[in-house]
Formats: C-alpha cells, sequence, structure tokens
C-alpha cells in the first residue's frame, strides 16, 4: 500500500461542495456547504445555518466569512 502526501490546499479542494463547520473567534458555529475558498481562507458556504451557544440562531442562503475571523474548521460526515 503506497501512501500520497497531500497538501492542505489539496485536501479543501476535495471538501467543496461538502458540509463543513466553521467556529469563529466570537464563538458562534457557521454550519453549510462549503462552496469555495481561496488562499486567505476566506469561505464562502451555501444552505448555512448560525448557532450561537449550541442553538440555532438563523438561516442564510449563502454565507461569506473572512478567513481571520476563522478560529476553527472542520470537515464533518453529516448532511444538512
Amino acid at each position: 500500500m503506497s501512501l500520497r502526501k497531500q497538501t492542505p490546499s489539496d485536501f479543501l479542494k476535495q471538501i467543496i461542495g461538502r458540509p463543513v463547520v466553521v467556529k469563529l473567534n466570537s464563538g458562534v458555529d457557521y454550519r453549510g456547504v462549503l462552496a469555495c475558498l481561496d488562499g486567505y481562507m476566506n469561505i464562502a458556504l451555501e444552505q448555512t445555518e448560525e448557532y450561537v451557544n449550541g442553538q440555532l440562531k438563523n438561516k442564510y442562503g449563502d454565507a461569506f466569512i473572512r478567513g481571520n475571523n476563522g478560529n476553527y474548521y472542520s470537515f464533518c460526515y453529516c448532511t444538512l
């Protein structure tokens, strides 16, 4: 079995179109489908939900999160 080294950029390209969770520095979570991102970790999400203290607060069609606001990024095997 051969192991192929993968860069973070390669990994992120593979998860476009998949559900992700982005936790902001403020503690607010955004969950949605990753539409695109750039080298600064600016992220566009679709079907976005905003959670505050674990409680759903808002639903957005599309959302843009500036890279310097993100504290934690998670790829999840879940459905939205």
